[in-house]
């Protein structure tokens, strides 16, 4: 059989008791749900859930096309510019998921040649960002930024920090100003990972980056 080994591969992850199975929730339930990223509630919340309902009556349901050829609305133009009023940045780009800002931010900052410097308890999207991004990627010890001086020490060309602002795990936060000079010190660029920490962390909920003075 063509893909005989994906049925072996399979059966090995069963054995080992690493099948993950997916657990549909109702849409209405009496279970108080700890495991959400919904920290501020604004998936139910009325004024988001009319909003979305009235842009899909006057959008419709679908983009039609990419970003680039058809599918840029004026909508998508208003979410980004007052994304980059509230968070203070000159512009703004929305993804369809985290996921994919974080391939798509690693993989376009991290050119050939470049040091990428990854934390070690970064989130799955960042190692595979990491992993597609044509430059040479090297590990280091969870929140340390010495290590990120000491691998950014090793490199001339290019280079790139990538670490998570608040480690959704653990919940711990990344020591960004010391990696920020970090960066600096080697002409290095940072890239974080603010899923976790905007609209919680900083000054009236602008991020972990804002709250750290950067």
């Amino acid at each position: 059989m063509a893909f005989g080994w994906i049925e072996e591969q399979d059966r090995a992850r069963r054995e080992a008791g690493l099948v993950r199975v997916l657990r549909p929730r109702p849409a209405a339930s009496s279970l108080l749900d700890l495991a959400s990223n919904d920290y501020l509630g604004l998936a139910r919340h009325p004024e988001v859930v009319e909003g979305a309902a009235s842009a899909a009556r006057t959008w419709g349901g679908g983009a039609t096309g990419s970003r680039l050829v058809t599918g840029t609305t004026a909508l998508h133009a208003e979410l980004e510019s007052e994304l980059a009023d509230f968070c203070g940045f000159e512009a703004a780009l929305v993804f369809s998921s985290g996921y994919a800002a974080n391939l798509a931010a690693v993989t376009a900052l991290a050119p050939h040649g470049s040091l990428v410097v990854s934390d070690a308890g970064n989130h799955a999207s960042l190692i595979d960002g990491c992993r597609l991004a044509r430059g040479t990627t090297q590990v280091v010890g969870h929140a340390d930024p010495d290590a990120v001086r000491k691998a950014l020490a090793t490199h001339d060309g290019p280079a790139v920090a990538v670490s998570d602002t608040v480690f959704s795990v653990d919940g711990d936060a990344a020591p960004l100003a010391a990696l920020a000079d970090a960066c600096r010190a080697y002409g290095a660029g940072l890239i974080v990972d603010d899923a976790h920490g905007l609209g919680v962390l900083g000054d009236g909920g602008r991020g972990a980056p804002q709250g750290a003075g950067l």
